[in-house]
């Protein structure tokens, strides 16, 4: 192996839809990094909630057939075998990738990055949690202890962290983000025009699978709201979850629904309301989009539903898109905006790969 190869031990916890398509997108293309690149990418773990695999004598995992090796595993499967693996690996780089939605994972943040192990992942719950787990992280970040990469926090694959980091690291003055940052929700008020009800598009993405398996996760925009969260501290601002003003679509009656098929099966009983809310934005060529938003100068960070002249960008949408507008000193009239496909495991598991592939350049890979 060349001197100059970066090579990184990765472990992955959370093979699920997202961890499963970075899995593959892995397989297929370590050997084009390998090749083009001389970045080493050998996946040493893969950890879920119930069983662990590990990379055996040094030897990275066959990801051709990892899936039944996980099933047939009958290893302690905890954070902590899979960290000790990863620290007893002789690769001189070692990262994990956490591909939960899980609260518990990111409490070892910490602990892996003071152990010099990076961190990539697309969960939210670090970046949006408690104000002081999420302030040590960055301090250990800033230190130089490990690189914390968290792209996939936001709008999926779409580059709306590195956006942020690039207009303030280049002295940038940002005024105002605001955005669509949910593909479910974005998809339902694409498509709940005049004579269609609330219920039959919630219950149509759904079907398609675009929602939670309990939509009220969704239409609660606490997802949102996290989203929004991360941003505003990416700015310098310390705001908690707890601030936030966040209008939930979830009707006051059924939040406390049994099940999330009782709460489907009882929406309908509420389709008045948002029809004379689409009814009224429609009388005045407006549209109704459901739209995050932080002001720098107030500090003050909201997630509503909003009204739209249909010749706004927000207006103009399809499908699952998500876009992003950042007013800043430089970029006020137009502001900036990114725009693109916002939801779905391959695009959010590629925004992670790319995390991956950024991280191997700052440890040392060509450009």
């Amino acid at each position: 192996m060349s001197e100059k190869t970066t090579q990184l031990a990765v472990g992955l916890v959370g093979p699920g839809v997202v961890g499963r398509a970075l899995l593959e997108q892995l397989r297929v293309e370590s050997k084009n990094l390998l090749s083009k690149y001389r970045v080493d990418l050998q996946v040493q773990g893969i950890l879920n909630s119930s069983q662990v695999i590990l990379g055996k004598e040094g030897q990275p995992i066959d990801l051709d057939a990892y899936g039944d090796q996980l099933l047939a595993s009958s290893a302690d499967a905890s954070l902590g075998v899979l960290t000790q693996h990863l620290r007893d690996s002789p690769l001189p780089h070692k990262v994990i990738i956490d591909c939960t939605a899980s609260a518990y994972v990111p409490q070892f943040y910490r602990r892996w990055m003071e152990q010099g192990i990076h961190i990539v992942t697309p969960n939210k719950k670090l970046n949006s949690g408690p104000l002081a787990e999420y302030l040590a992280v960055k301090q250990l970040q800033k230190a130089g202890r490990a690189h914390y990469m968290y792209e996939g926090t936001v709008g999926a694959g779409l580059p709306i962290i590195s956006t942020l980091k690039s207009l303030l690291d280049t002295g940038d003055e940002v005024q105002r983000i605001e955005g669509v940052f949910s593909g479910t929700l974005s998809y339902i008020f694409n498509t709940l025009t005049p004579g269609k009800t609330f219920s039959s598009v919630v219950s149509g993405a759904r079907r398609r699978g675009y929602t939670e398996p309990d939509p009220r996760d969704d239409l609660s925009g606490m997802d949102v709201t996290r989203k929004v969260i991360n941003l505003a501290r990416e700015c310098g601002n310390k705001i908690e979850l707890s601030a936030v003003d966040t209008e939930s679509l979830v009707p006051e009656p059924l939040r406390k629904a049994q099940s999330p098929q009782e709460f489907m099966d009882s929406l309908h009983e509420h389709d008045d309301v948002m029809a004379a809310r689409v009814a009224e934005a429609d009388e005045h060529g407006e549209v109704l989009r459901y739209v995050g938003s932080y002001d720098a100068e107030s500090g003050v960070c909201q997630v509503l539903l909003r009204r739209f002249p249909k010749s706004h960008p927000f207006a103009n949408l399809s499908g699952t898109e998500n876009i992003i507008s950042f007013t800043t000193l430089r970029y006020s009239n137009p502001p900036l905006i990114v725009r693109g496909p916002g939801a779905g495991p391959a695009v959010t598991a590629a925004g992670v790969f790319a995390d991956v592939v950024t991280l191997a350049r700052y440890l040392g890979a060509p450009s």
